[in-house]
């Protein structure tokens, strides 16, 4: 079993989770991040004083330094979660989804299979990369069906079609060069330490505001929800047992429009912290839509479950209460975050 990782964005939301649950079981985490917007380093504050973090100020578009970041450290295991993610973001910049996603991508692919090449022939075998992407390349679904690791790829915004970029590459250095790639495609994640440009936190956060909730369309768009300790878990037991070139895909099982999403939040709202007057609902606003929104997600987490024995602990209820918990206990966290440049505002129209 690998004990060095080399977790790439862990100062974001996916990846401080992660780089947590892995000094949980014993790893020794390098955690590489060039620390753009969305990386926080007051996500992993409290990992000061242990002995097995360090972190690397690297841009992963940055060839030469991810090189010999990759080359000092020596890991046994890449877990490659840097990029940029937001849908609204990308139609506003799509130029630099195409410099993180996929040339970004690409450097740690090289730097990988520089280091794979090195090792000797035990630990090489033990050698793993792990590509994590999203459910949104396989485009959308209808009102039936789930998305399945051998769905074709659809991608409709430049997010999404940055990350089956990056999704197409993995597998071709696992292909091409022999290096032992697996894919991790998940639903949505939800939980501690996200930015607050998604659809949880910038709910609860104009909640606390008293300002307009925006519902995109009429709300109808259907995802699936995964609680982010749980996507994480799932990360790890890829990793550690999973199949070199497979994919593996990772779901809630817990789909909901988001108008009933953001309905379940404004209830918890209004149970954990009242309004003086109305409920939180009645800030819910319907905005125009986002440009090309996919109509529904929905994934079949059979085969991890099949395979590896994973599958979803977080029953919604309590997640999303722990999730409103969590900003409500935090304040500074995201405060911290609201007294700089971003201050909710909508992108990607």
């Amino acid at each position: 079993m690998p004990r060095k990782l080399l977790i790439t964005g862990g100062a974001g939301f996916i990846g401080s989770n992660l780089v947590r649950l892995a000094l949980g079981r014993g790893y020794h985490v390098l955690n590489l991040d060039s620390l753009t917007y969305a990386g926080n380093p007051q996500s992993l504050s409290d990992l000061a004083d242990s002995t097995a973090y360090q972190f690397a100020h690297v841009d992963i578009t940055d060839g030469d330094a991810v090189e010999s970041t990759v080359r000092d450290y020596q890991p046994d295991a890449v877990m490659h979660l840097a990029a940029e993610s937001h849908v609204d973001r990308s139609i506003d910049g799509p130029g630099q989804f195409i410099q993180t996603n996929v040339i970004g991508t690409y450097h740690l692919l090289q730097s990988g299979l520089n280091h794979y090449r090195r090792l000797d022939a035990e630990r090489a075998a033990n050698f793993r990369f792990l590509h994590v992407s999203t459910d949104e390349v396989y485009g959308s679904l209808g009102a039936d069906g789930l998305f399945t690791e051998t769905t074709a790829y659809d991608p409709h915004s430049p997010y999404s079609a940055s990350k089956a970029s990056s999704d197409h590459l993995a597998r071709a250095w696992a292909d091409t060069y022999g290096l032992p790639v697996l894919v991790t495609n998940c639903s949505n994640n939800y939980g501690p330490y996200q930015f607050p440009e998604k659809l949880i936190p910038v709910v609860i956060l104009k909640c606390l505001r008293g300002e307009p909730i925006p519902v995109y369309g009429r709300g109808e768009n259907i995802r699936d929800w995964l609680y982010v300790t749980d996507h994480c878990g799932a990360l790890l037991d890829v990793v550690e047992r999973g199949t070199p070139g497979e994919t593996y895909n990772i779901g809630g099982n817990n789909e909901r429009t988001n108008l009933e999403l953001v309905q379940t939040l404004c209830e918890i709202l209004d149970d954990l912290r009242p309004r003086e007057t109305g409920n939180y609902a009645d800030l819910i606003t319907f905005v125009t839509d986002r440009p090309g929104h996919d109509l529904r997600y929905a994934i079949d987490a059979s085969k991890i479950k099949r395979e590896l024995g994973w599958q979803p602990q977080e029953k919604s209820e309590t997640g999303f209460r722990k999730t409103v918990q969590w900003y409500l206990d935090h304040p500074t966290w995201w405060q911290n975050i609201l007294d700089g440049d971003y201050q909710l505002d909508r992108m990607g129209r």
